[in-house]
């Protein structure tokens, strides 16, 4: 019988892991390119630097805001993917979609930083985080449905994969609707949002955001 090449297609977990790792490394780099040093012939002293760095600050916030995203998007996918039993074709292309929007943080990232006053940026970096994290659940919810996982994962952590993005989702979505009032009180909101999923506690009720 003659072999459906969708069925022995995107296979490997391993490779796909790999993919992610190389992606997100390069995306996580190319954040850091944003943050130029003052140009020489503007300094003329330690006050003139002073005030270049000061005016350097959005910048640097952005770039924190950015890198603990990607970070923390690290994290989940390689929580489900390292529940993975295989993957098939579709799971692949479901996290080739994912690591697209990845690549496109450090241009999301640039564009906000450039413009931080600006709501349509600030919603442009928020719809790129959007679609993370339902790819993400869209994954997941595959990966469930085609039997893709280990069989010894339980029904109580494969919910609480989904109420983390779901949670996560909505905060972020809060924190974007904060825009109406001020862009600086929308990335207050997401930075502090992103400080707890990075830092909170193992255990207690922050655990399970």
């Amino acid at each position: 019988m003659r072999a459906n090449y969708n069925q022995i297609a995107g296979q490997s977990v391993e490779r796909l892991t790999a993919l992610s790792d190389g992606v997100f490394a390069v995306a996580m780099t190319l954040l850091v390119l944003d943050l130029r040093t003052p140009a020489e012939t503007a300094i003329h002293g330690e006050r003139d630097l002073w005030n270049a760095i000061v005016l350097l600050a959005p910048r640097i916030l952005v770039y924190l805001m950015s890198f603990l995203t990607l970070g923390i998007f690290w994290v989940g996918q390689q929580t489900q993917l390292n529940h993975f039993a295989h993957c098939d074709r579709h799971i692949t292309g479901i996290h080739l979609i994912f690591l697209f929007c990845i690549s496109l943080m450090p241009f999301s990232t640039s564009l906000m930083a450039a413009f931080i006053s600006y709501r349509l940026a600030l919603l442009i970096y928020w719809a790129n985080i959007f679609i993370l994290g339902a790819t993400l659940f869209a994954g997941w919810r595959y990966a469930m449905h085609a039997q893709l996982v280990k069989k010894e994962l339980s029904a109580d952590f494969a919910a609480a994969i989904e109420q983390r993005i779901i949670v996560a989702q909505t905060l972020y979505a809060v924190g974007a609707l904060l825009c109406l009032v001020s862009t600086y009180w929308s990335i207050g909101f997401i930075l502090l949002v992103q400080v707890n999923y990075a830092i909170a506690p193992r255990s207690g009720p922050l655990s399970r955001l």
